[in-house]
């Protein structure tokens, strides 16, 4: 698994959203977009994650920035996940987990001990070129969006 760094280019893609309309980075040239992988909709550590997210859109969003979620999930357990938690922002279909080998978030990973391959719960900050700002690898849900902001907002100086 190739880690992207901070510099890079960051991997183009087209994944379709919750309503199933394509979603591609270059919807968003010129933005920043913050881009997070996560294993499962409606699970404790993803929920948590995707709702602190969602509390902070606005902080965001004074940033520029644009959060996308992806996971494997289907767009109606997409649809499901959004309308139990209220969450507004598009929730993308990485099926065959192609977009998250590209971004290095897709391998081999540890589970309770044991070595498995799936989703590697990641994040993306890609700028307003469209390179890598800084990538997080392996991380912890709870508190990780307010570490994203903090990020940013340090960027933003």
């Amino acid at each position: 698994m190739a880690k992207l760094e901070a510099g890079t280019t960051a991997p183009a893609f087209t994944l379709p959203d919750q309503d199933e309309s394509d979603v591609s980075l270059a919807d968003f040239a010129g933005k920043r977009v913050i881009l997070y992988f996560y294993p499962k909709d409606d699970t404790p550590g993803c929920t948590k994650e995707a709702c602190q997210f969602n509390e902070n859109l606005s902080a965001f969003a004074r940033s520029g920035a644009t959060i996308l979620g992806v996971s494997a999930d289907k767009a109606t357990k997409h649809q499901a996940f959004r309308e139990k938690y209220g969450l507004t922002f598009p929730l993308l279909t990485d099926a065959d987990h192609a977009v998250g080998e590209a971004y290095g978030a897709w391998g081999e990973k540890m589970m309770y001990g044991k070595k498995v391959i799936g989703v590697i719960r990641s994040t993306f900050l890609i700028d307003t070129d469209g390179t890598i700002a800084r990538a997080w690898y392996s991380v912890k849900a709870d508190g990780h969006a307010a570490k994203v902001l903090a990020e940013l907002e340090a960027l933003d100086g």
